[in-house]
């Protein structure tokens, strides 16, 4: 018996693996139609690989999967995170969790599970063909099982071979992707950090919290990521050019207001821009101060009148906006809101309604995650998923 893996990314090397590991006689072929595999390990984390996370700051699944939290609750009951963590450690990859909950090797080295993998992959006598384009199941009709893991599909017609098999294909559009914003005074502030602030869509529901970074083309870090994941349907539709509201305190209009005040009595004579409130960066809190107030942030905080501490206290609270000029993508954040449609697998095996004995893993489907490691989670669940099922087809 003889199973075809088409991808050679993450997914379909730990398919592979514990396929071997669980049918040792099973024959496995990974296709790749690039020259190397797991490029997409080798930079995720920036290099470090952010392989799962310790999901202890998780209460619903739905904040970190906004696609495919259903159909992941009732995968990981199978393999979880934790079992995810013990098979690394179980396979010399040694791991450690940092206080954000992600979970690095701790060689802080992507290359430690791509050589794990590829290891692994060649004990267990898995053949991998590099530079091998599949353009059609027919190509794979003396293979008993085929699994795809191509990972996510930048254009929707790389996914027409499966459409045409009668796959309901959800239009791939990006997700984890950064934001451009045309303020040459923000820009200019660059490698400004904000530990915990809150990113808004406005007029929707859709927010996120977390560290913000400034960049010299607009904004990033955790908090823009993952407002990008929950509006990536959203973003795509508009283009890329919709609106943007920060709170820079999450704290409530109220409670910055109390916080000016005490500062306005405090410091009454020292310069606006001279006293961060809320602990505010210096330069962003001037950046801000005169964009509220103009020339008036120049002056004391003495100075200042009710409806001026209102209308910074409103800023600093949720009323910064900001015109979106476009995204800004980057390959080791680029991950696919769409793919396969999951009404098109059985959600117990992931094996094809429309196929006998295909199968779909890793980010082809439509499921995706924000950041911190949880889109490789994904990977492992379904991949693990498939490699049962196929096992347990052979009885």
């Amino acid at each position: 018996m003889k199973t075809a893996i088409i991808g050679g990314g993450a997914a379909g090397f730990f398919l592979a693996i514990n396929l071997k590991e669980m049918v040792p006689e099973m024959g496995v072929t990974i296709f790749e139609r690039g020259k190397r595999v797991l490029t997409k390990v080798e930079i995720s984390g920036g290099g470090r690989c952010n392989c799962t996370n310790s999901f202890a700051e998780v209460s619903d699944l739905q904040d970190v999967y906004p696609r495919g939290h259903r159909l992941m609750k009732r995968l990981m009951k199978g393999f979880s995170h934790e079992d995810a963590y013990r098979w690394f450690e179980a396979h010399g990859v040694k791991l450690t969790t940092q206080e954000d909950q992600c979970v690095f090797p701790m060689s802080q080295d992507s290359h430690t599970v791509i050589n794990c993998f590829t290891a692994e992959a060649k004990r267990q006598g898995v053949e991998v063909c590099t530079e091998t384009k599949i353009e059609s199941l027919d190509d794979l009709s003396d293979y008993d099982f085929i699994a795809v893991t191509t990972g996510g599909q930048p254009k929707a017609e790389r996914l027409q071979w499966l459409a045409e098999k009668g796959h309901e294909i959800e239009e791939p559009v990006p997700s984890l992707f950064t934001f451009r914003i045309d303020d040459e005074k923000l820009h200019a502030l660059m490698g400004t950090v904000v530990t915990h602030a809150i990113a808004i869509i406005p007029g929707t529901k859709l927010r996120a919290e977390g560290p913000l970074l400034i960049t010299h083309w607009g904004m990033s870090g955790p908090a823009i990521l993952k407002l990008s994941s929950y509006g990536a349907r959203l973003l795509a539709e508009q283009q890329y050019k919709a609106k943007l509201a920060v709170n820079w305190t999450c704290l409530r209009d109220t409670e910055v207001m109390e916080a000016l005040g005490e500062l306005m009595v405090r410091c009454a004579q020292k310069q606006l821009t001279s006293v961060a409130p809320c602990g505010l960066p210096t330069r962003l809190w001037a950046y801000l101060a005169e964009k509220c107030l103009g020339e008036r942030a120049n002056g004391r905080w003495g100075s200042l009148n009710k409806k001026e501490l209102n209308r910074l206290a409103n800023m600093l609270s949720g009323g910064d906006g900001y015109e979106l000029a476009g995204r800004a993508a980057f390959k080791d954040e680029f991950v696919t809101c769409g793919g396969v449609a999951l009404q098109a697998v059985n959600p117990a095996t992931l094996e094809s309604k429309h196929v006998p004995g295909l199968y779909f893993a890793g980010e082809i489907l439509d499921i995706d995650g924000i950041t911190g490691g949880f889109n490789f989670q994904a990977a492992w669940t379904t991949a693990y998923t498939v490699a049962q099922a196929i096992s347990k087809k052979m009885g």
